[in-house]
């Protein structure tokens, strides 16, 4: 079967569908319904070499380390990659940033959810790979808990 598409009619881009009306109801794919907590928590995952992944991921994390907001930007267990030296070199604001790792006994799923609970940090990035659905319905309600953002980045 073929479909033969109108020419007639302009086709939208991607995103301006989604832009073009807020819809007072909850977006809803594959029969689930989104909700407020769908909104706290957002996910990046970056393929390739590890250099070429830190290059993208710089920009974002030299972003959200300038936010106006006078909270902090939380680092639960950045990758060793992750150096004072790099975050320098990358331009992030580091008088804006606390990097935390866990305590013994203490997973970074815990130390995430507690940054977020507390409300501290504008932004809390974790690194934790994979993210089963528990764990970001987990995250997303510690994050609206506390009014701040849970973005959970994979690397590989």
């Amino acid at each position: 079967m073929q479909m033969q598409q109108s020419f007639e009619r302009p086709q939208l881009p991607l995103f301006d569908a989604f832009l073009a009306g807020a819809s007072s109801e909850p977006l809803v794919a594959d029969g689930i319904a989104h909700s407020e907590d769908d909104q706290a928590f957002s996910e990046l995952a970056l393929r390739g070499a590890a250099g070429h992944c830190l290059h993208l991921l710089a920009p974002i994390l030299r972003e959200l380390s300038q936010n106006q907001d006078a909270r902090w930007l939380t680092l639960v267990a950045p990758p060793a990659s992750l150096t004072q030296a790099w975050l320098r070199d990358a331009g992030l604001n580091r008088e804006r940033i606390l990097l935390l790792q866990p305590r013994q006994g203490q997973s970074a799923l815990q130390l995430a959810e507690e940054a977020l609970k507390l409300g501290r940090s504008h932004t809390v990035i974790s690194w934790l790979h994979p993210v089963e659905r528990s764990t970001r319905q987990r995250l997303a309600q510690a994050a609206v808990s506390g009014g701040a953002q849970s973005l959970n980045i994979s690397l590989g």
